[in-house]
C-alpha cells in the first residue's frame, strides 16, 4: 500500500504529469451562493430521514415486531453505512464519469432514496397482495418489503450524503474556513429537510387530502406514512435537480488527471489499484493524534444520540402518553408530539448553523464541541427525571398526561437541536481539515468518519432493546447509556481534543503568527490557507 498524503502540490499541470500520478485540480474559490445551491440536496434526504426517525419505529411495532426487537431493525442502517459510504467515498475519488466525480453517485443514491420510500410506504399494500392476513396479526410479508425499502434507504442516504460533503470540500479546497461554511450550509439545509419533514409527519389529515392512499391494507396511520413519503419524492428530485446542475465539476481526464479551468495549480493523489477495503484499514495507520480524538470524539457523541434518534418519538407515545401501538389512540397523539417537538428541534438545529461559525471563531472548534455535547447530557437525564415522574405519576381520567409535563418534554427536544448542529457540521470539518494534509482523498476522509458514526449505531442497534427489556420494557436504559456517553465526549472535547489541537496550532510557527496583544491568531497576507482551528483564541 501506499503511503498517502507524502506528496506536494505541483506549480504546473506538466509537473503533475511528469510526477505520472493522477491529479486533481484544486477550484478556483467558488461563491457562497453556489455552496448554498450544491448543499441543498441535504433538504430532499433528510425530508426522509425526518420521516423515518419520527415514524418508522411506531410503524414497524404496528406491523408486528415487538418493542424489544424493533432497535434490530435500525440495524440494517448502520451495517450499510459501515460498507457503502466508505465504498462510495473511495469510488467518487476515483470516478471517470464525463458528468465528474461525485455527482454521478448524488443522483444514483437520490433514486434509491426514491425507490426506498415507495417500497416502505407501500409495504402494507405490496404484503397484502402477497398474502398478508388481517385482523392485526403479524404482516411477515409486509415486514420483509419494509425491511427491503429500509435497508435501500440507508444505502440512497449514505450514497447521497458522501459524495455531497466531498464536492463540498473539493470546491472549497485547502479554505478550511469556508470548508467550516459550507458544512453549516448543509447542516442548514439538514435543518430545513428536518422541518419540513416532521411537519409532514405531525399532520394527522393527508389521508383525506389523498383520498387513494388509504386500502384494506393500509389505513389511516399507514395512509399518513404513505403519502408523506410520495411527498418526499418530489422534495428530492427538486433539490437533486438543484444541486447537479449548480455544481461545476471537471471529470477526469482520460490520462488519469484532472485540470482545472485554467491548467494550474494541481494535488496529487496515487493512482495505485488497491483493495479499497485494504486501502480503508491501511489508511489507520497514518491518522495523527488530533484525528484519532475526532474519530473518538465523533463515536461516543453517537453512542449518545443514537438512543434519542431510534426511540425519540416512541418514548413520547409510549412513557409520556402512555400508550399501546395497537390499542387506542394515546399512542399515535404521543408519536405526532414527538413529531411536533421533532419540528421545533430542527428549527433550532437551522439557526444554530446560521452562528456556529461565529461561535467557532470564538470558543474554538473543540471547546464548542464539548459544551454542546455538555448540553445533551443534560437534556438525556432530564427525560431520564421525566420517565420517572410519569411512570409513578396517575393520569386524568381521559388518559393524557399533564400540559406541564408534555412541555417540558417539547422544551428538551427543542434545545437538542443545537448540540445536533454541531454534531452535523464540526466532525465533518474537522476531518477535513486534519487528512487534508495526509493526502486522503475527501471521500476517504468522509468514509473514516462515517466508521466513527455508524459502529457505535451497530452497539445500540443491537444492545439497546434487549436492555430495556431487561428493565422493564421502556426506553429509559438507552438513554442512560446515551446520557452517559454524551457527558464522556463532552470532557474528551474539552479537555483534551481541545488542548490537543491548540499546540498543534501553536507548533506550526510557520504558518501561523500569534498576536498576543489581540489574544488570537492571525494569518498573514503572505501565507497560505491555515486550519479550520485558526479560529481558537488563546486565553
Amino acid at each position: 500500500m501506499t503511503v498517502p498524503g507524502r506528496h506536494r502540490p505541483t506549480e504546473t499541470a506538466a509537473g503533475a504529469e511528469a510526477g505520472g500520478r493522477e491529479a486533481v485540480a484544486l477550484p478556483h474559490k467558488v461563491p457562497r451562493r453556489q455552496l448554498l445551491r450544491v448543499a441543498s440536496v441535504a433538504c430532499g434526504v433528510q425530508f426522509g430521514w425526518a420521516l423515518q426517525l419520527s415514524l418508522l419505529t411506531p410503524y414497524v411495532q404496528e406491523l408486528g415486531i415487538p418493542h424489544q426487537w424493533a432497535s434490530l431493525v435500525w440495524l440494517c442502517g448502520p451495517l450499510s453505512g459501515l460498507i457503502v459510504q466508505p465504498f462510495v467515498g473511495h469510488m467518487s475519488d476515483r470516478c471517470a464519469s464525463p458528468f465528474g466525480r461525485r455527482r454521478p453517485y448524488i443522483v444514483g443514491g437520490a433514486a434509491a432514496i426514491s425507490t426506498a420510500v415507495l417500497l416502505v410506504g407501500f409495504s402494507a399494500d405490496i404484503g397484502s397482495a402477497l398474502g398478508d392476513p388481517g385482523g392485526g396479526e403479524t404482516r411477515y410479508r409486509a415486514i420483509a418489503v419494509y425491511l427491503l425499502g429500509f435497508w435501500l434507504l440507508d444505502v440512497g442516504n449514505n450514497t447521497t450524503q458522501g459524495p455531497c460533503r466531498a464536492l463540498l470540500a473539493d470546491l472549497t479546497g485547502k479554505d478550511h474556513r469556508r470548508t467550516r461554511v459550507a458544512n453549516a450550509y448543509f447542516s442548514l439545509f439538514m435543518a430545513l429537510g428536518n422541518i419540513l419533514g416532521y411537519a409532514t409527519g405531525s399532520f394527522s389529515r393527508w389521508f383525506s387530502i389523498f383520498p387513494f392512499s388509504v386500502t384494506s391494507a393500509c389505513g389511516i396511520n399507514c395512509a399518513n406514512l404513505k403519502s408523506a413519503f410520495l411527498l418526499d419524492v418530489v422534495v428530492l428530485a427538486i433539490t437533486t435537480c438543484i444541486t447537479v446542475l449548480s455544481a461545476k465539476e471537471t471529470p477526469l481526464s482520460s490520462a488519469g488527471g484532472l485540470m482545472d479551468s485554467a491548467g494550474e495549480t494541481q494535488v496529487q493523489l496515487n493512482t495505485e489499484h488497491e483493495a479499497f477495503l485494504w486501502e480503508l484499514i491501511g489508511s489507520f495507520r497514518y491518522l495523527t493524534l488530533p484525528i484519532w480524538m475526532v474519530l473518538i470524539v465523533t463515536a461516543l457523541t453517537w453512542i449518545g444520540w443514537f438512543p434519542f434518534i431510534l426511540f425519540d418519538t416512541d418514548w413520547m407515545g409510549r412513557e409520556i402518553y402512555k400508550g399501546d401501538p395497537n390499542v387506542g389512540t394515546n399512542y399515535q397523539t404521543g408519536v405526532r408530539m414527538g413529531a411536533s417537538g421533532l419540528l421545533l428541534n430542527s428549527v433550532v438545529l437551522g439557526c444554530t448553523s446560521v452562528v456556529l461559525e461565529k461561535i467557532c471563531r470564538k470558543w474554538g472548534a473543540g471547546l464548542t464541541w464539548g459544551i454542546a455535547n455538555i448540553l445533551m447530557f443534560l437534556c438525556f437525564l432530564a427525560m431520564l427525571i421525566i420517565s420517572s415522574w410519569a411512570k409513578n405519576k396517575e393520569y386524568p381520567q381521559n388518559g393524557l398526561p399533564p400540559d406541564g409535563v408534555v412541555i417540558a418534554s417539547l422544551v428538551i427536544f427543542t434545545i437538542l437541536g443545537a448540540p445536533l448542529a454541531v454534531t452535523y457540521t464540526i466532525p465533518y470539518a474537522m476531518i477535513s481539515a486534519r487528512t487534508e494534509p495526509l493526502g486522503f482523498g475527501q471521500g476517504l476522509a468522509m468514509g473514516i468518519l462515517n466508521l466513527a458514526i455508524v459502529i457505535p449505531q451497530v452497539l445500540i442497534s443491537v444492545g439497546s432493546g434487549p436492555l430495556d427489556q431487561l428493565f422493564g420494557g421502556g426506553n429509559s436504559p438507552a438513554f442512560a447509556v446515551g446520557a452517559l456517553a454524551a457527558f464522556v465526549s463532552g470532557l474528551v472535547a474539552i479537555i483534551v481534543l481541545y488542548s490537543i489541537l491548540v499546540d498543534v496550532s501553536l507548533s506550526c510557527v510557520d504558518r501561523l503568527w500569534l498576536d498576543i496583544s489581540g489574544g488570537s491568531f492571525v494569518e498573514p497576507a503572505q501565507v497560505g490557507p491555515i486550519s479550520e482551528l485558526s479560529c481558537i483564541r488563546v486565553r
